[in-house]
């Protein structure tokens, strides 16, 4: 059988598993990366780190998310996250847009009304068991529109977006003149619960999440521009187009506080892309020195490519299948059923924890 799990650690990760393994209570942080159906991968991952091992350790835990890592964070702290997971996995297979005639695919009105239909289906009435869990603390990381940018409009977006790219490709930091990172996170003693990472590589700011503002945040991490409609104006955060996470953060790149223990991360691949505007920038998908700590679950290549259509579920899929849901959720279904593999492997190495089988992120 094809090994399914790789393990990549940060030098400091991979000398504190060498010195004292692999404990519940050594992890301090756990990252959830957008990156959209790519994340369902992590469900058998997410179902047991989160409702079996993690719990052990009877400690504060930070959850940060963007875009379907922020869906996969805060689902985590609802009373039963394994419950949680699997309805997450059963709606986000089974999502569907209904075309209106001449359409060939949903306009970002059509998926961002059934986006907020799905996000209150599945949150409402619980949205304090994600605010009040008694360890778990969840950021959820949007990015929101400056100048040009503060709204959204036919012209001001794709106007905004191109200048925001040429920016980013000079250099990472003048992503701020376009776009900052806003991060809603859970109060903790009447304050919102510190970062857990150095936020000045981008202009940053912190809202508390709220029962008010927890669905329109969540929904503006998800909302892929052009795919989804921005949220505007989110009660208690500063006014403005809110959008997609992942635009700012795309895998959470981001100079984590060694103080909060390891980082535990659950990925899709062995890249931590910054942003998604850095996604054709092949130069920095490298490991830097902010992941020191970080140690990094993914699956094998070569295992990925014995899935169906020899990748991932992603995006691409809504339009290989177009009407076809049937088997676009088929071909989903088998891949996560597959992926059952990487949490099998990731408990037996945790049984004897070998740092040999680690590798340098």
């Amino acid at each position: 059988m094809t090994r399914a799990l790789r393990l990549y650690a940060g030098p400091a990760a991979l000398e504190h598993l060498r010195r004292e393994g692999l404990q519940p209570q050594h992890v301090g942080i756990v990252p959830g990366a957008a990156g959209g159906p790519k994340g369902l991968i992590l469900g058998p991952l997410d179902r047991w780190l989160f409702g079996h091992w993690l719990p052990q350790g009877g400690h504060g835990v930070h959850l940060i998310g963007a875009s379907i890592g922020a869906w996969r964070m805060a689902a985590a702290c609802l009373h039963d996250a394994v419950a949680a997971f699997e309805r997450l996995q059963r709606d986000y297979i089974a999502q569907d847009y209904e075309l209106e005639p001449g359409q060939r695919r949903p306009s970002a009105r059509q998926v961002s009304a059934a986006f907020a239909r799905e996000l209150q289906a599945f949150f409402g009435g619980r949205v304090h068991e994600v605010l009040h869990h008694p360890r778990w603390r969840v950021h959820i990381v949007t990015s929101r529109g400056r100048h040009v940018l503060a709204r959204e409009g036919r012209w001001r977006t794709p106007l905004g977006y191109a200048a925001a790219t040429l920016t980013n490709l000079a250099h990472r930091r003048g992503l701020s003149l376009w776009l900052e990172r806003v991060v809603f996170s859970v109060p903790q003693g009447g304050a919102v619960a510190p970062l857990p990472f150095d936020a000045r590589d981008l202009r940053t700011r912190q809202v508390a999440l709220t029962p008010t503002n927890f669905m329109p945040a969540l929904q503006a991490s998800c909302s892929i521009p052009f795919v989804l409609q921005a949220v505007h104006d989110i009660p208690g955060a500063p006014p403005g187009a809110y959008w997609d996470g992942g635009i700012t953060d795309y895998h959470l790149h981001l100079h984590w506080r060694p103080e909060h223990g390891l980082v535990l991360y659950p990925h899709f691949q062995r890249q931590v892309v910054p942003g998604w505007l850095d996604k054709g920038l092949r130069w920095r998908h490298r490991a830097s020195a902010a992941l020191a700590h970080t140690l990094l679950l993914a699956p094998d290549p070569d295992w990925v490519r014995r899935l169906p259509n020899g990748k991932l579920p992603d995006r691409t899929d809504f339009e290989r299948y177009g009407r076809d849901l049937a088997s676009r959720m088929r071909v989903w279904q088998t891949a996560v059923q597959q992926a059952q593999q990487l949490a099998d492997e990731f408990i037996a190495w945790l049984q004897r924890p070998d740092p040999r089988l680690v590798e340098p992120l």
